[in-house]
């Protein structure tokens, strides 16, 4: 498949992606709970799965910005797991 995407297609996809992330989620810092954090990784899967689909382009950001999620999910997660088995 050729694709011709053209360097402001590819912004536009950034600044769009942008506005959703920043106007729907929090930062990885801020989250508070687990349900939380899987909420924002399913939903920010989902658009970049959307993306690729459709662009077959996703921001290398978007990328960092699931792994901020994932290691903070992974932060609690130990957490939670030695205040269980201690």
């Amino acid at each position: 498949m050729y694709n011709s995407m053209t360097e402001f297609d590819r912004k536009k996809i950034e600044v769009e992606l942008r506005t959703f992330t920043s106007k729907n989620f929090e930062r990885p810092s801020d989250c508070r709970n687990l349900e939380q954090i899987r909420f924002y990784v399913r939903e920010l899967c989902q658009k970049i799965e959307e993306l690729e689909g459709r662009f077959n382009y996703v921001p290398n950001w978007a990328y960092a910005l699931l792994a901020q999620y994932n290691a903070r999910q992974n932060g609690m997660l130990h957490v939670e797991f030695v205040s269980t088995y201690s």
